[in-house]
């Protein structure tokens, strides 16, 4: 039995670790930005990169920590007090004042639509208790979801510290992040918003050109610039069943860094179903034959070449046929799928045994299903 749990756990591991490696595409062009990257959002496949690793100062687009932040928090609906602080925040404001009381919802729009510093500020004070405590919450949430080259020093990317610094790719898998949030996703993809609060009426168009005007499939994003910083963008788009995200640092052209990047993303990739949901056919194992599926499709982003390329293998654990005549006593995961392209993993799903309806009942198998569950492989 210790040896059965030993390649259990081995299976755990492995499988988690797979999803935790995104293959690359080495494709390199000449685009405006000083550094530049493109993803799928499903998978994290990275489709173009430009010096993604690179530090540099990434001004606005801070704001996409300081949103979220503020949807998690749970108080969305709750009003926030404007301190004086808050109001004579420098820059981009949408003029609030003091002792205004103002929904944070409200602020959050002003944040992500018109760039609000003075927005920023006064959600960092209600969500983080002061300025300094939101920016612990900024960084820790920046390691906790693996942004490892990046320090938050304020919640809105002004030049008012030197150790405020992101990268393309840590701010890609930022916005990544952020679009798992159905609320951060609509705030994110609104053109125009109107606020009331008290006597003022606010009226917040988004500075997103590609939303607005230049390129119809944009689905969201947010526009920064500094003197230090120069131009930085992120933004999100869906075409045929693949939803890609871009970001730019330092681009004189990004408006159409980030059209150039998406076309490209668009016309070379297809959300292609490399492992479909339910029952698993060909199976030639006796035992497990017509009694094996997995819970959801594989879905990746594949060139025509490379669906010709990707391959499949299926690792089952030997039956136990003395003690699986009970099949109560066969485990729910009983072997998993291993995704691969030109020998490089693509990722690993859990095979599913099916009772029929039944139980296991067993504590080891309830917990190995609730890991599974909560590393997004299920």
């Amino acid at each position: 039995m210790k040896g059965y749990k030993k390649i259990l756990c081995y299976m755990i591991v492995t499988i988690f670790l797979a999803g935790t490696f995104p293959l690359k595409s080495q494709a390199q062009g000449d685009v405006s930005a000083r550094s530049a990257i493109l993803i799928d959002q499903r998978s994290g496949r990275i489709l173009y990169e430009k010096d993604i690793h690179e530090k540099r100062r990434i001004a606005s687009i801070t704001k996409i920590m300081t949103a979220i932040l503020a949807v998690e928090s749970g108080e969305m609906n709750k009003k926030v007090k404007v301190s004086r602080e808050a109001i004579q925040t420098e820059g981009s404001a949408i003029y609030l004042e003091e002792n205004e009381k103002i929904l944070l919802e409200d602020l959050v729009y002003g944040l992500m639509l018109r760039s609000g510093n003075d927005a920023a500020e006064a959600i960092a004070e209600h969500v983080g208790g002061s300025k300094e405590g939101f920016v612990y919450l900024m960084n820790q949430k920046a390691a906790e979801i693996g942004m490892e080259n990046t320090e938050f020093a304020n919640p809105h990317g002004l030049d008012d510290h030197e150790n405020h610094y992101s990268t393309a790719y840590d701010m890609a898998i930022l916005m990544k992040y952020a679009m798992n949030s159905k609320k951060f996703r609509e705030i994110s993809g609104t053109k125009t918003y109107r606020t009331k609060s008290g006597a003022h009426v606010r009226v917040f168009k988004n500075k997103n050109k590609l939303l607005t005007s230049l390129y119809p499939h944009t689905t969201g994003g947010k526009t920064g610039y500094t003197k230090r910083a120069k131009r930085t963008l992120v933004s999100s788009a869906q075409k045929d069943d693949l939803d890609l995200i871009a970001v730019t640092i330092n681009a004189p052209s990004d408006w159409d860094d980030h059209i150039y990047m998406y076309n490209m993303g668009f016309d070379n990739y297809k959300a292609t179903k490399v492992v479909q949901e339910g029952e698993i056919e060909g199976v030639k194992n006796k035992f497990y034959e017509d009694k094996l599926y997995v819970k959801r499709d594989f879905i990746y982003p594949l060139t025509e070449k490379e669906q010709e390329k990707v391959k499949t293998k299926l690792t089952l654990l030997k039956p136990r046929k003395k003690e699986w005549k009970d099949e109560r006593n066969v485990p729910q995961i009983v072997g998993k799928i291993s995704i691969s392209l030109d020998g490089k993993a693509l990722g690993e799903m859990p095979i599913y045994y099916d009772h029929g309806g039944k139980e296991t009942g067993s504590f080891f198998e309830k917990a190995k299903e609730l890991f599974f569950i909560g590393q997004g492989v299920q």
